[in-house]
């Protein structure tokens, strides 16, 4: 891990006098110290694996490239990063946070985390709206968005499905998996199936008693993470499933036959969120890596890696990304839930869900 070396603006200036006048001198060796934010340290957190590995590729490296910065990575998960800036509000010890579930929503609220005002962020005019709704609440901008829609197995002896609802058509019966509501993706996935049944997010009883009664009847299996999906599709005959567009890529990759659907309605996504955290001594060299990860370059490799869309409308894709994400206008019907109206009830509709599983 590199040792943190945080200096003051005055600091940053004498040690900018210096480079110059070493450079003026013919000093070579100033090369290494003539950018910015030479000897600067931030803390960001990772989700680790194949996402950290594109992180780099698409952000930390360009970054510290340009700016002589450094990057310590810490790998958390969205809960975990939640509860450690929290436990570190009076000391805290992260420069930017990521988060994945809505957790942006509960960290601005209580404190934990620095406004960002669109016009800080260089990349603001040619991003989505979705990108920077979150900024008038305190929040950090979307950096990267998952689509919620319908996982297929293409050679089901049953036709494609077009609707949220088509989760209860018997032809699937037997072979559909439901993610838990431990997991936000099986959240969200309720939300669009309340809308299509026409209760939507204000009175979701109906889809959370009819999704309760697949999985209770045997006519779904109930799965908590991405792995076990996978394994459903591979090995417990599974043809459809509610989930997001970069695991269906995923699948794909594994030499799965199943193809993302966009229903009717309309997908959901999950949105990944880079937030600055409060009460740090370089805000603003944190404020400029959220602003590298909006960049159009980042926003490709993560297309391209990892079939995430991306906010930034400049992002080019090619290859097999450029007809499976979703980009654009294609994200104009995507129906985005505000975290806060999920934080509100989710646990009231978790016990609702696990009481009807558990039968």
């Amino acid at each position: 891990m590199n040792t943190r070396r945080i200096l003051t603006t005055g600091a940053l200036v004498a040690a900018g006098a210096l480079v110059l006048a070493s450079c003026s001198a013919g000093d070579d060796s100033a090369a290494s110290g003539d950018k910015e934010f030479a000897g600067e340290t931030i803390v960001v957190t990772s989700f680790g694996g194949d996402w950290e590995k594109a992180f780099i590729e698409a952000v930390v490296d360009p970054f510290e490239e340009e700016t002589g910065a450094k990057v310590e990575l810490i790998t958390l998960y969205s809960a975990d990063a939640l509860a450690q800036v929290t436990a570190q509000k009076a000391s805290p010890q992260i420069d930017v946070v990521h988060f994945s579930g809505g957790q942006e929503f509960t960290a601005a609220q209580d404190g934990l985390i620095a406004p960002i005002a669109a016009d800080e962020l260089s990349e603001s005019g040619d991003l989505i709206d979705l990108a920077t709704a979150g900024l008038e609440r305190g929040e950090g901008p979307v950096i990267q968005l998952a689509p919620i829609g319908l996982v297929y197995n293409t050679e089901a002896d049953a036709p494609a499905p077009t609707s949220w609802l088509d989760l209860f058509d018997e032809a699937y019966a037997g072979h559909v998996a439901l993610t838990d509501f431990s997991n936000t993706y099986g959240v969200l996935s309720m939300l669009r199936v309340a809308d299509a049944l026409g209760g939507g997010i204000d009175d979701p009883s109906q889809a959370i008693a009819d999704l309760g009664a697949l999985a209770s009847s045997g006519d779904a299996i109930v799965v908590p993470t991405s792995p076990d999906l996978q394994t459903a599709f591979a090995q417990r005959a599974t043809w459809i499933a509610p989930y997001a567009m970069d695991y269906a890529g995923t699948l794909q990759d594994a030499g799965l036959p199943v193809e993302f659907i966009v229903p009717e309605e309309g997908a959901t996504a999950s949105l990944i969120t880079a937030n600055v955290v409060e009460g740090r001594d370089n805000p603003e060299l944190a404020k400029l890596f959220i602003d590298f990860e909006l960049r159009p370059e980042a926003q490709t490799v993560f297309a391209e890696n990892m079939r995430y869309s991306p906010v930034n409308t400049k992002a080019e894709l090619s290859g097999d990304a450029a007809d499976a994400v979703l980009t654009g206008d294609e994200l104009d019907n995507v129906v985005v839930y505000a975290p806060g109206d999920i934080a509100a009830d989710r646990q009231s509709w978790t016990d609702e869900w696990n009481a009807l599983i558990t039968k």
